[in-house]
């Protein structure tokens, strides 16, 4: 655990028992914390909520001001509904704070955005053609140590991450350099910059290599730069503890037990360290949305390297560490993430003057998750980003 983590979960056991006498709202009706009531976003937080998921925790600001809900439930078998501030696992919106660190290494001429990852991490014997900037916005053609199809269709698995096998691993710790390791005993899936492929390796090895640089684990150095700086004390990189601290919602994980028998487990307690610097962070959708606005907004990045950070990829639509998406209104910059029980989406137009944070919560829903994380993102962006 990281010494800013320590320092967080001692805070938040007093926060987790006043969260606890604060529990008792009506099912299903989602509320503003600021006393507005939005009833086009009490029932678009609603309408997700009911395409699948047990519960979801919405933040919205645009021209009206700012506000916040929440809908469905805070567990299953409970009447009270998720937190409007409740803290969650953001997956690989994590991605976007490494590449903001790796980022100000570039701009301090501590790190060459376009120098090969190899003269930082000698050890792993990396293509001497794979470049910094190959890793931020996955063009490096590493194999992921999650898994991979192939160009001819065949899936080669990664380490455990889905069924009762994963259930039964749930608690295993991994360290980033064995992660890497398992990604680097797999054939590349193409030569360095020649294609692009979201992969899990190129932000492990983003966060390997700055610690390589500034001698500290990376999430001393997303605290020290980012965290404390914008004052985010509810976001927390939580190593190998398996909690979420203070008021959250429950997390679930639907598999199919045996052939045709569906079984639902709370998997809200798990080891994160097997997402490591790409998605272990635990965050709220206040912390996200100051996070990202002050990115969006010049205040950690300077404008070169902000312009880099938003020239996306012609085939993947990412740039250094954001997704940069064409929408009915224009382009819009985006984080998105997933982790077993919880999807996650953090959304700005360029100017900052429209944006969502949306936390979504797996249930025993036997939906397609990710159709309905989609349709999420999707309605969010046409009547919160393009006003529609």
């Amino acid at each position: 655990m990281t010494t800013s983590a320590k320092r967080f979960f001692r805070r938040a056991g007093i926060t987790a028992v006043a969260a606890a006498l604060l529990a008792g709202v009506a099912p299903g009706v989602a509320a503003a914390s600021d006393g507005r009531d939005r009833p086009d976003l009490r029932a678009m937080a609603e309408q997700i909520a009911a395409s699948g998921f047990a519960g979801t925790q919405l933040r919205v600001h645009d021209a009206r001001g700012d506000w916040t809900g929440s809908a469905g439930v805070r567990e299953l078998g409970s009447a009270a509904k998720p937190p409007t501030n409740g803290r969650f696992r953001i997956g690989s919106n994590t991605k976007t704070f490494v590449s903001t660190v790796v980022l100000q290494l570039v701009g301090e001429g501590k790190v060459g955005l376009d120098a090969p990852v190899t003269g930082y991490l000698p050890e792993f014997g990396l293509d001497r053609r794979i470049t910094v900037r190959m890793l931020l916005q996955h063009t490096s053609g590493l194999f992921d140590y999650t898994g991979a199809m192939l160009p001819d269709g065949t899936i080669v698995p990664g380490i455990p991450l889905t069924g009762k096998e994963f259930l039964d691993n749930r608690f295993h710790t991994y360290r980033p350099e064995e992660l890497v390791r398992f990604g680097l005993s797999k054939p590349p899936l193409f030569a360095p910059g020649t294609d692009w492929t979201y992969t899990n390796i190129n932000y492990v090895l983003a966060g390997l290599v700055i610690e390589k640089v500034s001698g500290r684990p990376y999430g001393d150095e997303i605290q020290r730069r980012i965290l404390r700086p914008l004052g985010l004390r509810d976001t927390v990189v939580p190593g190998t503890w398996p909690g979420i601290p203070g008021p959250h919602a429950h997390g679930y994980y639907r598999y199919e037990e045996k052939p045709g028998q569906w079984k639902t487990v709370d998997i809200t307690n798990q080891n994160p360290s097997w997402a490591s610097s790409a998605g272990e962070l635990i965050s709220t959708t206040k912390d996200l949305h100051t996070f990202f606005s002050s990115l969006l907004g010049g205040k950690l990045l300077p404008a070169p390297l902000l312009a880099e950070m938003r020239k996306p990829h012609p085939k993947g639509g990412y740039g250094l560490g954001v997704y940069v998406q064409e929408a009915s209104c224009g382009t819009v910059l985006k984080g998105m993430g997933g982790f077993h029980g919880y999807g996650t989406v953090m959304a700005s137009t360029p100017d900052g003057s429209r944006t969502f944070e949306l936390s979504m919560t797996y249930g025993d829903s036997d939906a397609d998750l990710g159709q309905a994380y989609n349709k999420a993102d999707q309605l969010l962006t046409d009547k919160v980003l393009c006003g529609k």
